[in-house]
């Protein structure tokens, strides 16, 4: 049996049309948006515009608000303070809806091709590196780099 993957997305410095054709190329079915807050200043990269952009290119949206990163995680992301940041995550995962949430995410990654999507263009500092490794250990992990 071949172990499942996982895909993982950032899309700073990213258009949406590069976001979605790499999901695309990638086989990705389903989008996980695993930010606190699905807002952004980037156009097309909030909730309904972004649910929006990845049905047009035949990719499901779904939001998992629990789990994002609360504020103070955000603010040790922005001072590059990764050892704050996974303190602070850490906690946020041990919460009854980040682990129901989880757990819900971790079905639907067993069942379909799954991609975490957040703001940072690098995995590995952004928290969706930490909640792949929680959540999702025994995951193959594929990090997506769209190309504008």
């Amino acid at each position: 049996m071949s172990k499942r993957k996982i895909w993982t997305i950032g899309y700073e410095q990213a258009t949406v049309p590069a976001v979605m054709s790499a999901l695309r190329e990638a086989g990705v079915e389903v989008l996980a948006d695993v930010r606190a807050l699905p807002l952004s200043r980037r156009p097309g990269f909030s909730k309904t515009a972004l649910a929006a952009n990845a049905r047009e290119a035949g990719i499901d949206y779904v939001h998992f608000r629990a789990l994002g990163t609360p504020a103070e995680g955000r603010a040790a992301a922005r001072r590059n303070d990764h050892a704050a940041l996974e303190r602070i995550y850490e906690g946020q995962l041990e919460l009854p809806e980040a682990i129901a949430a989880g757990a819900q995410l971790a079905d639907l990654a067993q069942q379909r091709n799954v991609a975490l999507l957040c703001y940072e263009r690098e995995a590995h500092g952004c928290h969706r590196t930490l909640l792949r490794r929680a959540v999702l250990p025994d995951f193959e992990v594929v990090d997506l780099t769209p190309e504008n």
